[in-house]
């Protein structure tokens, strides 16, 4: 049985709260591809639904994450080989990568040809409206299942205390939604930005699928020879895409207010 008392000693040891936010840290950074996914979802809706979709998705993001918390246990068993392929081992966790990176290369595909082939007066007409409020947060659980991964497996790498992973995981998810309106803002209204961040969604796609790869490529090779794949480079080439454009939207608007003689 789990000693919920000795959580909250870990908790409020020095320790324990260095950890803690160490840890909230994290959980934001892990969570700004759903943040970005579900900003670009609820787009979709009309203005009056986006706010209560994000919120929405954020508490289901928070819910789902805590609970994956609890059965730490039923997750480390999705590591183990479900049948093989030849030597090739197929999991669990490997089965969830791949079918997440599938969904997610689709969807950000559909949204960029949209967004390429498609006025943006034609997409307020045709597009907002028809996407159901029920099928968006549909969409955000599975992705927020599928991100939810990550987060926990960084969790039980920091702390290995409950209390603290799931209060972490709060801290961060409170956080998330109290700006996930100014991000949602700020990518919709910048288009520049919104093309961006649906590329680092399609690299996301691509790496959920690729893990999804490899995990089961591992299964054929000894511990020692296993792959690993670092997403950090994602994260650096969306900071270095973003450097880009605030640049660019520098130069327009210097560029305006002299055609303006300001």
């Amino acid at each position: 049985m789990h000693s919920w008392s000795a959580d909250f000693a870990a908790l409020f040891s020095l320790e324990g709260l260095i950890g803690l936010i160490t840890l909230s840290v994290l959980e934001i950074i892990l969570g700004i591809d759903n943040i970005i996914f579900i900003s670009i979802a609820v787009n979709k809706l009309p203005a009056s639904q986006q706010k209560k979709a994000r919120t929405i998705g954020l508490t289901l993001a928070l819910v789902v994450r805590s609970i994956l918390l609890l059965f730490i246990g039923w997750i480390a068993g999705l590591k183990a080989a479900l049948f093989h392929i030849g030597d090739w081992g197929v999991s669990g966790k490997g089965l969830i990568l791949i079918g997440g990176g599938v969904f997610l290369l689709i969807k950000t595909w559909q949204e960029i040809m949209e967004k390429i082939y498609t006025d943006e007066d034609e997409i307020e007409h045709t597009t907002k409206g028809k996407s159901t409020f029920n099928a968006i947060i549909l969409q955000i659980v599975i992705i927020d299942f599928i991100f939810s991964f990550d987060s926990i497996l960084a969790a039980v790498g920091v702390s290995g205390v409950v209390l603290i992973m799931i209060s972490a995981v709060v801290i961060s998810m409170l956080l998330m939604m109290l700006f996930s309106g100014v991000v949602a803002d700020f990518i919709n209204k910048n288009q520049g930005i919104k093309m961006i961040a649906l590329v680092f969604l399609l690299a996301i796609g691509g790496i959920l699928l690729a893990e999804g790869i490899i995990d089961s490529y591992n299964f054929s090779v000894p511990e020692e020879d296993h792959l690993e794949l670092n997403k950090n480079y994602a994260y650096i080439a969306l900071a270095f895409a973003l450097l880009i454009e605030a640049f660019n939207m520098k130069e327009k608007a210097v560029k305006r207010k002299k055609d303006l003689g300001i």
